[in-house]
């Protein structure tokens, strides 16, 4: 008994030391934390249960069967995050570079499937080297194991990927299945292949950043999420998003106390929008003043700036918020701005989070780069998210809505439980001028006619009024009610069901 006590400890001992001291050296030297440091401060103190600490791997070529660590480059296991459960692994880079056994994979497995058993969030802190070239076609099996048990869990429990090292090959089609990938920056790449093989075939010269650094994929591709700017900055910023997603789609979000009244009103928000209908202003501003507290955690901040998408809070609630920029581009919807937010709103809609939409929009962005590159199907993925979406949807338009744009953003006629306008709405067609325009083309040229028929159309329709008449609006409020608005309705809706007709999956214009 003792001496299978001595060597208990002993094989503990050598698991937390991983690649050895040497290796955590050469970590920190990086600036980068070892795997188990990740772990311990990502969750509550005392709180991570390890799993699967003796596992090795079971290839015995190259030399391989002399050359073992218990753990296999992985740490597996569960623990809490604010109290509440959530399953973790975390790539131990200083073990075979984190690279991906059968084992490894089996590892992780074991506690994805044990997530979508109990309910509880699947967190990935990746820092691997890909597949373990030594294991072939196992480790290639590996990977699809884990695939396999990603598209199983989506939308079954969040998934979420912290990329803290490199990701390369097929290891980022893991992440890119998980609902949210965060990345540190200057330490942290994700590429399906890599400088050398680009050089190779495509005869371009760039760096591991530039290809797939976290400021690549944040702002460029939009692959990414959010860049953090250290590895303590990145646990400790998800340790806040944590707070904000549901364990499961089997429960509502989480609620937080909070002493910010419901009935707050905020008197800036009446000079918001400029009398000039071409002048921006930040909607940015908007959202702060009305969610609690002023904390909106905004997703992907830097990719597709022209529409706003992110987590508040109404009355200590979850919400997801979507809402047009006019500080870029006008808020015009175009295709990276439509597939940002269409994913966003499919997240929410599958986690039972309610979404609040903020609509200033011009319109559908125009021109041969747009529809070249499939605005129409990519504008449509954000329609198909709106309109199968049954979590409570609540709009307010605060200035344009024009055209098909106007339709897409969780109008009325996409099932929209209660739409707000403020008294600053134009509901229409299009602009006054562009549309007077067509209608009477045969005046053209006598300027003082057209002023006249635009001056016309802006009475009849740069208002909420006519939209109001129909019913596609329910009430024009008064922008310093804003917050107090959209917590009745959320309260009202609480208990709202609604479920679409029966199918194995539609299929959305991908």
């Amino acid at each position: 008994m003792q001496e299978i006590i001595r060597l208990l400890e002993e094989k503990r001992a050598q698991a937390r030391l991983g690649g050895g001291q040497k290796r955590i050296d050469a970590q920190h030297g990086k600036g980068k934390l070892t795997a188990r440091e990740r772990l311990e401060l990502l969750l509550d103190e005392g709180s991570f249960e390890e799993w699967d600490m003796f596992v090795e791997h079971r290839c015995a070529d190259f030399g391989m069967q002399d050359s073992k660590t218990p753990g296999d480059g992985v740490v597996t296991g569960y623990g809490t995050i604010n109290g509440r459960l959530v399953f973790v692994f975390s790539q131990d880079f200083t073990v075979f570079g984190g690279s991906l056994s059968e084992a490894h994979a089996e590892k992780i497995c074991k506690i994805m499937d044990q997530a979508m058993k109990v309910g509880a969030p699947v967190i990935g802190l990746n820092d691997s080297g890909g597949a373990r070239i030594q294991e072939g076609v196992a480790s290639l099996g590996g990977y699809a194991e884990v695939f396999q048990r990603n598209v199983m869990a989506s939308g079954v429990v969040p998934q979420i990927s912290m990329i803290m090292g490199p990701c390369a090959g097929g290891a980022v089609y893991s992440p890119a299945m998980t609902d949210f990938i965060f990345m540190v920056k200057d330490s942290s790449y994700m590429f399906v292949t890599g400088p050398d093989v680009v050089k190779t075939v495509t005869h371009e010269v760039v760096t591991a950043e530039e290809l797939g650094g976290a400021v690549t994929h944040t702002s460029k591709s939009g692959v990414a999420d959010l860049a953090f700017e250290d590895d303590v900055q990145a646990l400790l910023q998800l340790r806040r998003f944590m707070d904000f997603v549901p364990a499961s789609n089997r429960e509502e979000p989480p609620v937080r106390p909070t002493s910010d009244p419901s009935d707050r009103p905020d008197w800036s928000l009446d000079t918001l929008i400029p009398d000039n209908p071409n002048k921006p202003y930040d909607m940015k501003e908007l959202i702060t003043k009305v969610v609690d507290e002023g904390d909106f955690f905004e997703i992907q901040p830097e990719f597709a700036k022209n529409i706003l998408i992110g987590f508040g809070r109404f009355e200590g609630r979850t919400v997801g918020i979507v809402a047009n920029q006019p500080m870029v581009l006008a808020g015009c919807l175009d295709i990276d701005s439509s597939r940002k937010a269409a994913r966003f709103v499919r997240f929410c809609d599958a986690f039972n989070i309610p979404l609040v939409t903020f609509v200033d929009v011009p319109g559908f962005m125009p021109g041969t780069t747009q529809e070249y590159g499939g605005i129409i199907k990519h504008g449509a993925k954000l329609l198909y998210a709106y309109a199968e979406a049954t979590v409570p949807k609540v709009t307010v338009i605060t200035r344009k809505a024009y055209g098909g744009a106007y339709d897409v953003m969780s109008s009325k006629h996409l099932r929209g439980d209660v739409n707000y306008a403020w008294p600053t709405a134009e509901i229409a067609v299009m602009g006054p001028k562009g549309a007077v325009e067509i209608i009477f083309r045969g005046d053209i040229g006598d300027e003082k006619k057209i002023a006249e028929r635009t001056e016309e159309y802006r009475q009849k329709f740069a208002n909420p009024f006519v939209a109001g008449s129909r019913g596609y609006i329910d009430d024009v409020i008064m922008p310093h009610n804003t917050r107090k608005r959209i917590c009745r309705s959320l309260a009202m809706l609480r208990d709202k069901q609604l479920e679409n007709p029966w199918r194995k999956h539609g299929n959305i214009p991908l």
